[in-house]
């Protein structure tokens, strides 16, 4: 295997098969040892995140599968804490789509002055740029589309997946008691069909869910979504 790039979260390998293998760390984004899914940097370390994230990535991955949802999912090991994936080409450095239910996080930074705390979203998706330097800017269609990163029929395809995705995921949070508030999503292009599929993870490190009020961290989302 060859390492072709080292995550905050997770580590990439070629395959000699030219796929890629997806190594999954302990280390979650967050702020002063406080996990958030909105920050753009490690805030902490949590013993078995990674084969978490895994696990739930591995359930939501094959529940998309079938429904014929196009992603990059090909197998996972969770004891390896590894995933392989189909290649697939991100946009531009990396756009990430953000489905919010409630109102929370970044989202409540940027808009305080008119939402409140938990105030209803009701599925609405944004875009942001991966981009660390400049804190990961929300970007319009417009503009994704005027810098040649996404046309604008691309950017409403991908909303209308990110809405069907999210729905199946809330859905099964929804059997367990969990409450969905808001999950982060990353879109490619495959490069076998060049088709526009899910890539990355879909984990409790990408969400904010809550149960009796309560934020879950992923560890314990993890185990109420697996457990019989």
């Amino acid at each position: 295997m060859k390492i072709v790039y080292e995550g905050k979260t997770k580590d990439v390998f070629e395959l000699e098969d030219g796929k890629y293998l997806l190594k999954f760390k302990d280390d979650v984004t967050g702020e002063d040892g406080v996990f958030d899914p909105g920050a753009n940097r490690v805030g902490l370390s949590i013993e078995g995140a990674g084969r978490a994230g895994l696990r739930l990535s591995k359930m939501f991955f094959e529940r998309l599968e079938e429904k014929g949802i196009p992603t990059h999912y090909v197998a996972a090991d969770p004891e390896q804490a590894t995933m392989t994936v189909k290649p697939a080409k991100a946009f531009g450095n990396g756009i990430e789509v953000i489905c919010r239910f409630k109102a929370v996080g970044s989202f409540l930074r940027r808009y305080g002055m008119y939402a409140e705390e938990g105030q209803q979203l009701d599925g609405f998706v944004e875009f942001t740029l991966k981009d660390d330097d400049r804190g990961d800017p929300p970007i319009t269609e417009e503009c994704l589309s005027t810098l040649g990163l996404l046309t604008e029929k691309e950017c409403e395809h991908i909303k209308d997946l990110t809405r069907e995705i999210c729905g199946i995921i809330k859905e099964e949070l929804d059997k367990k008691g969990i409450e969905l508030y808001d999950i982060k999503l990353e879109f490619g292009r495959l490069e076998e069909n060049r088709k526009i599929a899910l890539i990355d993870e879909i984990s409790g490190g990408n969400m904010r869910a809550y149960k009796d009020g309560r934020r879950l961290e992923p560890l314990e989302l993890e185990n109420y979504l697996l457990s019989s």
